[in-house]
C-alpha cells in the first residue's frame, strides 16, 4: 500500500520554538510569534499541497481556532489538499455533524476527513457544557457515530439512546464520498469505539514495540466486530541533511524550554484523564535526560506540549528508515508536524519523501504536470 502523509495546521500560532497546546492546558496558554491568521495558515496548506501531503490535521479545543470554520475557509485557498477536521461529538448534535460533513463534501468534493475526539479532560468539556465523565463520553461517542453513519447511508434515524435522543432524522443530501472516520484512544472504552466505528485508528508516536501492541489490540477488537481498520500515527519531525544537524536542532528547541515552563506544563498534564497522555508522560518522566526513547524517537516535545509529544529526529535517511519500520508494523498513514510548520514541511517534503519514493513506499498524489512550482508557494522567513 502506498503510504499517506498528512501535515498539521497550528491554529493556535506558530514559532521557531515549540508552541504549546493540547491536553491539559487551559485556554489562552498557547500562543506563537506567528499568529494563526488565515494568510499564514494558507501558506502552510499550500506548501503541504505542493510537497505532496494528502491532507492536514486541524486540532480542536479551547486553546485553538475552530477547525470546521478554519478549514472551510482554507478549502478555497487550496486545490487538492484534504482537511482532517478534529471535532468533539459532545459539543454538537450528530444530525448537525452529518449535515456539516455533507455540505463540506459538496463544496470541497472529497476533501473532508474527520478526526473524532471524545475529549480526555473533564474540566475542558465542562467549559463547553458537557458534564459527562470519561467512560460516559466514550459511550456517547459510540451512539453519535451510530447515528452519523446511518444518516450518511441515507437512512431515517430514530434513536432513544442513553446519551443521544434523535427522532426522524434524515439528510436531504448524503456526503459523496462519505468521509473516513479517524479515531484514537488508549483506554479500553476507546478501543471498543474504535473497533466498531473507525476507519483509521490513530496512535501518538510511541516506540515501535508499544505501537505494535496497540495495532494487535485494535485488530483483535475489530475482528470481533467483523471489521478491519487501517492504522495511522501522529508524530513531530526534525529531519536534516545530516543526523548531527537534526539533533542540533532538537537541542536548540530543548534549550528554549525554561524549567518553570516544563514544571508548569507537566503539572497540568499530570492531571489529565487521557490514557494516551499518561503514556506520553511515561516516556520522559518530566526529565530532560534520556529523551531519545527509541532510535531517532525524541520525547522532548512532550515536556512543554500536551497530546502528541514525540518527534522523529535524524538525517533524511534515518527518518525514512523509522517510517518504514512503523509501516512494517502496520502503519499506513502518518500525520507529521514541525516547528515552524512552513519550513519543516519543506525539510520533510524535500528530504524524506523522495527517499520513500525510491523505496516504492510513496508517490506524490498529483501528477508531475499538476504539481505547482515551489516558487509559486508563499514562504515565510525572518
Amino acid at each position: 500500500m502506498n503510504l499517506t502523509f498528512h501535515w498539521f495546521l497550528p491554529t493556535y500560532g506558530d514559532s521557531r520554538h515549540v508552541v504549546g497546546g493540547g491536553h491539559g492546558l487551559p485556554a489562552g496558554a498557547a500562543g506563537g510569534q506567528r499568529p494563526a491568521t488565515l494568510g499564514y495558515l494558507t501558506q502552510i496548506a499550500r506548501a503541504a499541497e505542493q510537497l505532496g501531503f494528502e491532507g492536514a490535521l486541524t486540532p480542536t479545543g479551547a486553546w485553538c481556532e475552530d477547525a470546521w470554520l478554519t478549514t472551510a475557509m482554507l478549502a478555497r485557498e487550496t486545490e487538492r489538499l484534504k482537511f482532517l477536521v478534529a471535532f468533539r461529538p459532545g459539543i454538537l448534535s450528530p444530525t448537525l455533524a452529518a449535515q456539516m460533513a455533507a455540505t463540506f463534501q459538496r463544496h470541497a468534493p472529497g476533501r473532508l476527513l474527520l478526526n473524532v475526539v471524545t475529549g480526555g479532560e473533564s474540566h475542558e468539556q465542562r467549559a463547553y457544557g458537557d458534564f459527562l465523565d470519561k467512560d460516559a463520553r466514550y459511550a456517547r461517542t459510540g451512539e453519535f457515530l451510530e447515528v452519523v453513519r446511518a444518516l450518511w447511508r441515507g437512512e431515517s434515524v430514530t434513536l432513544d439512546g442513553k446519551h443521544i435522543q434523535i427522532e426522524d432524522a434524515q439528510l436531504a443530501r448524503v456526503p459523496d464520498p462519505v468521509p473516513p472516520i479517524y479515531f484514537g484512544g488508549s483506554s479500553p472504552a476507546a478501543g471498543e469505539v474504535a473497533a466498531r466505528h473507525s476507519d483509521v485508528y490513530l496512535t501518538w508516536g510511541e516506540p515501535p514495540a508499544q505501537v505494535a501492541a496497540k495495532i494487535a489490540w485494535i485488530r483483535e477488537l475489530a475482528a470481533r466486530e467483523g471489521r478491519s481498520v487501517r492504522f495511522g500515527i501522529r508524530l513531530h519531525v526534525i529531519t536534516r541533511d545530516t543526523s548531527e544537524q537534526a539533533w542540533a536542532e532538537a537541542r536548540r528547541l530543548l534549550d528554549g524550554f525554561s524549567e518553570d515552563a516544563v514544571r508548569a506544563v507537566q503539572a497540568g498534564l499530570a492531571r489529565s484523564e487521557s490514557e494516551g497522555q499518561r503514556r506520553m508522560l511515561e516516556l520522559h518522566g518530566g526529565s530532560t535526560a534520556n529523551l531519545e526513547v527509541s532510535p531517532n524517537l525524541w520525547a522532548g516535545i512532550g515536556l512543554v506540549r500536551g497530546g502528541a509529544g514525540t518527534a522523529l529526529v535524524g538525517s533524511h535517511g534515518e527518518v525514512a528508515e523509522r517510517i518504514a519500520e512503523y509501516h512494517r508494523l502496520g502503519i499506513d498513514e502518518f500525520i507529521m508536524s514541525g516547528h515552524p510548520h512552513v519550513e519543516e514541511a519543506y525539510w520533510f517534503g524535500e528530504g524524506v519523501l523522495p527517499l520513500l519514493t525510491e523505496q516504492g513506499l510513496w508517490q506524490h498524489p498529483g501528477t508531475a504536470d499538476a504539481r505547482p512550482d515551489s516558487a509559486q508557494v508563499p514562504f515565510v522567513s525572518r
